[in-house]
Protein backbone atom coordinates (compact mmCIF):
# COMPACT_ATOMS: atom_id res chain seq x y z
CA UNK A 1 0.00 0.00 0.00
CA UNK A 2 1.11 3.36 -0.83
CA UNK A 3 1.92 6.31 0.95
CA UNK A 4 -1.15 8.20 -0.35
CA UNK A 5 -3.33 4.74 -0.74
CA UNK A 6 -2.74 4.50 3.25
CA UNK A 7 -3.15 8.24 4.20
CA UNK A 8 -6.63 8.09 2.24
CA UNK A 9 -7.46 5.09 4.14
CA UNK A 10 -6.69 6.43 7.63
CA UNK A 11 -8.37 9.66 6.66
CA UNK A 12 -11.46 7.56 5.50
CA UNK A 13 -11.74 5.19 9.00
CA UNK A 14 -10.99 8.34 11.03
CA UNK A 15 -13.75 10.66 9.49
CA UNK A 16 -16.16 7.38 9.90
CA UNK A 17 -15.05 7.13 13.94
CA UNK A 18 -15.65 11.08 13.92
CA UNK A 19 -19.18 10.75 12.01
CA UNK A 20 -19.86 7.28 14.22
CA UNK A 21 -19.57 9.83 17.29
CA UNK A 22 -22.24 11.85 15.69
CA UNK A 23 -24.80 9.48 15.14
CA UNK A 24 -24.24 7.55 18.30
CA UNK A 25 -25.02 10.96 19.99
CA UNK A 26 -28.33 11.16 17.54
CA UNK A 27 -29.64 7.84 18.39
CA UNK A 28 -29.11 8.86 22.15
CA UNK A 29 -31.40 11.61 21.16
CA UNK A 30 -34.01 9.77 19.34
CA UNK A 31 -33.63 6.91 22.38
CA UNK A 32 -34.51 9.70 24.85
CA UNK A 33 -37.65 10.22 23.33
CA UNK A 34 -38.88 6.27 22.43
CA UNK A 35 -37.72 5.62 25.92
CA UNK A 36 -39.78 8.33 27.25
CA UNK A 37 -42.76 7.39 25.26
CA UNK A 38 -42.34 3.78 26.96
CA UNK A 39 -41.38 2.30 23.32
CA UNK A 40 -38.00 0.96 24.62
CA UNK A 41 -38.19 -0.43 27.71
CA UNK A 42 -34.09 -1.10 27.97
CA UNK A 43 -31.52 0.52 26.29
CA UNK A 44 -29.38 -1.92 24.42
CA UNK A 45 -26.08 -0.43 25.82
CA UNK A 46 -27.07 -0.03 29.52
CA UNK A 47 -27.99 -3.56 29.11
CA UNK A 48 -24.87 -4.63 27.87
CA UNK A 49 -23.01 -2.86 30.46
CA UNK A 50 -25.18 -4.55 33.15
CA UNK A 51 -24.59 -8.06 31.72
CA UNK A 52 -20.41 -7.69 31.18
CA UNK A 53 -19.60 -5.88 33.82
CA UNK A 54 -22.24 -5.54 36.50
CA UNK A 55 -19.97 -5.41 39.40
CA UNK A 56 -18.53 -2.36 38.07
CA UNK A 57 -21.42 -1.06 36.71
CA UNK A 58 -22.73 -1.23 40.15
CA UNK A 59 -19.82 0.85 41.80
CA UNK A 60 -20.90 3.75 39.55
CA UNK A 61 -23.19 6.00 41.43
CA UNK A 62 -26.41 6.22 40.26
CA UNK A 63 -26.03 9.89 39.17
CA UNK A 64 -23.17 9.11 36.58
CA UNK A 65 -24.26 5.47 35.51
CA UNK A 66 -26.02 7.88 32.25
CA UNK A 67 -22.62 9.28 31.60
CA UNK A 68 -21.07 5.49 31.26
CA UNK A 69 -23.63 4.55 29.25
CA UNK A 70 -22.97 7.31 26.70
CA UNK A 71 -19.22 7.03 26.85
CA UNK A 72 -20.15 3.00 26.18
CA UNK A 73 -22.27 4.28 23.13
CA UNK A 74 -20.15 6.62 21.61
CA UNK A 75 -17.06 4.28 21.41
CA UNK A 76 -18.92 1.82 20.04
CA UNK A 77 -20.24 4.10 17.88
CA UNK A 78 -16.94 5.19 16.49
CA UNK A 79 -15.92 1.81 16.10
CA UNK A 80 -18.81 1.07 13.83
CA UNK A 81 -18.22 4.25 11.96
CA UNK A 82 -14.09 3.33 11.23
CA UNK A 83 -15.71 0.08 10.60
CA UNK A 84 -17.51 1.90 7.33
CA UNK A 85 -14.60 3.73 6.80
CA UNK A 86 -13.10 0.19 5.97
CA UNK A 87 -15.41 -0.22 3.45
CA UNK A 88 -14.59 0.12 -0.37
CA UNK A 89 -15.26 3.67 -1.54
CA UNK A 90 -17.57 2.28 -4.18
CA UNK A 91 -19.87 0.84 -1.16
CA UNK A 92 -19.44 3.47 1.02
CA UNK A 93 -21.10 5.85 -1.94
CA UNK A 94 -23.62 3.90 -2.67
CA UNK A 95 -27.29 6.08 -1.66
CA UNK A 96 -28.51 3.41 0.47
CA UNK A 97 -25.06 1.80 1.56
CA UNK A 98 -25.72 3.88 5.54
CA UNK A 99 -29.44 2.51 6.05
CA UNK A 100 -27.86 -0.96 5.19
CA UNK A 101 -25.43 -0.41 7.71
CA UNK A 102 -27.47 0.69 10.19
CA UNK A 103 -30.02 -2.47 9.46
CA UNK A 104 -26.89 -4.87 9.89
CA UNK A 105 -25.60 -3.26 12.89
CA UNK A 106 -28.83 -4.00 14.56
CA UNK A 107 -29.39 -7.37 12.94
CA UNK A 108 -25.65 -8.22 14.38
CA UNK A 109 -26.68 -7.07 17.73
CA UNK A 110 -29.90 -8.91 17.73
CA UNK A 111 -29.09 -12.27 16.88
CA UNK A 112 -25.75 -11.70 17.66
CA UNK A 113 -24.72 -9.98 20.72
CA UNK A 114 -27.68 -10.18 22.93
CA UNK A 115 -27.75 -13.88 22.75
CA UNK A 116 -23.90 -14.26 23.16
CA UNK A 117 -24.64 -12.02 26.37
CA UNK A 118 -27.68 -13.76 27.75
CA UNK A 119 -29.52 -10.21 27.58
CA UNK A 120 -33.02 -10.22 27.65
CA UNK A 121 -33.73 -8.51 24.45
CA UNK A 122 -32.70 -11.76 23.26
CA UNK A 123 -35.92 -13.54 24.24
CA UNK A 124 -37.12 -10.86 21.86
CA UNK A 125 -38.66 -7.61 22.05
CA UNK A 126 -42.60 -5.94 21.32
CA UNK A 127 -43.13 -5.06 17.99
CA UNK A 128 -42.85 -1.23 18.75
CA UNK A 129 -39.79 -1.54 20.43
CA UNK A 130 -38.67 -3.74 17.65
CA UNK A 131 -39.72 -0.42 15.52
CA UNK A 132 -38.02 2.11 17.59
CA UNK A 133 -34.85 0.13 17.74
CA UNK A 134 -34.55 -0.38 13.98
CA UNK A 135 -35.22 3.33 13.56
CA UNK A 136 -32.34 4.61 15.96
CA UNK A 137 -30.29 2.30 14.07
CA UNK A 138 -31.13 3.84 10.44
CA UNK A 139 -30.68 6.88 11.74
CA UNK A 140 -27.10 5.93 12.73
CA UNK A 141 -26.71 4.32 9.46
CA UNK A 142 -27.85 7.65 7.69
CA UNK A 143 -25.72 9.85 9.96
CA UNK A 144 -22.53 7.53 9.60
CA UNK A 145 -22.81 7.58 5.74
CA UNK A 146 -23.40 10.98 5.35
CA UNK A 147 -20.94 13.14 3.18
CA UNK A 148 -20.05 16.76 2.54
CA UNK A 149 -21.33 18.18 -0.23
CA UNK A 150 -19.47 17.43 -3.24
CA UNK A 151 -19.31 13.56 -2.23
CA UNK A 152 -16.13 13.20 -0.78
CA UNK A 153 -14.91 9.98 1.21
Amino acid sequence: MGYLTLMGALSAVSRGAARGVVAAMAMSGLRRMTTALSLVEDTPPEAVLRSTVPGAFARVPDQHRPVAVEAMHWTYGALGGAAFGLLPRRVRRHPLAGPIYGILAWTAFEIGIAPALGLPQADGHKPAEQAALLADHLLYGAVVAASPWPHRD
